[in-house]
């Protein structure tokens, strides 16, 4: 592990991992990830538990971005004393809303895409253990949100995990960096040469919100014909 990201969800960490890998830093774990292999979601229930599994979780990736790993990174930079640690952030009002219309809005919601993900529980229990997983590290007692989720007390509550990820993690090891600043701090930062390429840009609510509402219409799809074909 050479690069631990703990910026939170909804600070360009899409980009974060796809120029990771373009510098050669990768692959890099992301909650896309997850999402993929739902079979990860016990792995990470392990980890809420108590357990460290980094090297069951993180064998053959060199970097780590988003949640669940940023949720983390006290212990990972424990685990990993030589990696570097990449804080991303955003403007606090844009982030609050990125972070409302996808994660909240899949949680708390009652638009299509959150009624498609319920629905989709009701059918897939490891989507259902899933939602269990992101409830209890978004919104549980030790959950990143656990202090409230109106708009306010999200922002007070990202400041605060900036915060402290700058007083806990050694300024020698920590890159406080906006995907807007381009590659030039983030090279300089991990000591590797600028692309030629711009930085990429990717679109996490649109990923975000396809993944989600996509892999619900194939999992109510294929619940609907195992139904008809069993006349149940």
């Amino acid at each position: 592990m050479r690069v631990i990201g703990a910026g939170l969800p909804r600070t360009g960490t899409l980009t974060q991992k796809l120029a990771l890998e373009m510098l050669g830093l990768g692959p890099c774990y992301h909650w896309v990830n997850v999402i993929a292999d739902l079979d990860q979601v016990d792995v990470w229930n392990r980890a809420l538990d108590g357990e460290g599994p980094w090297a069951e979780v993180f064998d053959g990736f060199h970097s780590t971005v988003d949640w669940p790993g940023g949720y983390f990174y006290r212990e990972l930079i424990d685990a990993y004393p030589d990696a570097k640690v990449l804080l991303s952030v955003r403007d606090g009002e844009a982030w609050e809303r990125s972070f409302r219309e996808t994660i909240w809005t899949m949680c708390h919601g009652d638009s299509l895409m959150p009624l498609l993900s319920r629905a989709r529980a009701q059918v897939d229990p490891q989507w259902e253990r899933y939602l269990a997983m992101v409830d209890r590290m978004f919104w549980g007692e030790r959950g990143t949100f656990a202090a409230g989720h109106d708009p306010e007390r999200l922002i007070e509550q990202m400041a605060r995990h900036n915060e402290e990820v700058r007083r806990v993690v050694p300024a020698e090891r920590l890159l406080v960096w906006e995907v807007g600043e381009g590659w030039e701090p983030l090279c300089a930062f991990l000591d590797v040469a600028v692309p030629s390429e711009p930085l990429p840009h990717a679109n996490d609510r649109d990923t975000f919100l396809e993944r989600v509402i996509d892999g619900a219409l194939g999992a109510l799809a294929s619940w609907r014909e195992s139904a008809v074909a069993t006349g149940s």
